[in-house]
């Protein structure tokens, strides 16, 4: 016998309530891309950036208050040049937590240490971004009173 019991998602908590999210990705056709979509679904307020240079200089200038930013890498050469990005948003002084995608990314990495990007394999499935955003965050609880 197979029971299927449905996950009630409407009481579900929003991981990122509030949470401005700088998404560096390429322009769409369509207006939105999947990953904007996703993190937007997680609560978060998506800022998307195609230019490098501009999404950096908006995390780094701090218009919005960022508290994640997000890499799609294939578009700007693959994950290598991912963590150039971030290297060297890191040398312009917001130390935000960062999640890199790409395709070639042969295994998920979640690491230890808050100053290392986490690494998703792409086209992100909805449960590996939200474990991916939830590890980027942990050390930014909000506690709601209940």
């Amino acid at each position: 016998m197979q029971v299927f019991r449905q996950i009630d998602t409407e009481g579900a908590a929003l991981v990122g309530w509030g949470l401005h999210v700088m998404l560096l990705a390429p322009e769409t056709e369509n207006g939105r891309c999947r990953t904007e979509i996703r993190l937007a679904g997680l609560g978060g307020i998506v800022w998307r950036e195609a230019d490098v240079f501009n999404a950096l200089d908006a995390v780094i200038n701090a218009h919005h208050n960022f508290g994640l930013f997000v890499v799609e890498c294939d578009p700007f050469g693959g994950m290598d040049v991912g963590r150039q990005i971030v290297a060297m948003l890191r040398k312009g002084g917001p130390d935000l937590p960062a999640i890199l995608v790409s395709r070639n990314c042969d295994e998920q990495i979640f690491p230890v240490g808050q100053h290392e990007p986490i690494e998703l394999r792409a086209p992100l499935t909805a449960v590996a971004l939200r474990v991916g955003f939830e590890h980027a965050l942990r050390g930014r609880l909000i506690y709601s009173a209940a």
